[in-house]
């Protein structure tokens, strides 16, 4: 993480994010869109749900190293950069639920959901 924000900040600007730039190693960075979990047990972490319908993250795999692109609020400078490893989750129901509001152009349909461990 970039060494002058801290976990407020960081989670501040996650909740007002409408995406992030994700990029696994070896691939381009995309934008994607993700939801930011505050709370246990998925507290500090992006959920991105990829295949099927939804965007498509080449490289984004079980166990990827990942640079993840945090803008700060109301600018496009960045706030942040972080590194993590990818997990494959199978979503409980309220992580599910959380996944399906955030999708705004129509019904969820996604093949695979990552966890993207940020703080």
């Amino acid at each position: 993480m970039t060494a002058t924000v801290s976990k407020p900040q960081l989670d501040a600007a996650l909740r007002k994010a409408a995406a992030v730039w994700v990029q696994p190693q070896g691939h381009p960075s995309r934008l994607v869109w993700g939801v930011w979990f505050a709370r246990p047990p998925l507290a500090g972490s992006l959920l991105v749900a990829t295949g099927g319908t939804e965007q498509q993250v080449p490289g984004l795999v079980d166990g990827a190293e990942v640079q993840v692109v945090v803008a700060a609020p109301g600018s496009r400078s960045r706030l942040a950069e972080i590194s993590c490893t990818a997990r494959r989750i199978e979503p409980d129901a309220a992580a599910a639920t959380a996944l399906r509001t955030a999708r705004r152009n129509g019904a969820a349909h996604w093949h695979e959901v990552f966890q993207l461990q940020l703080a």
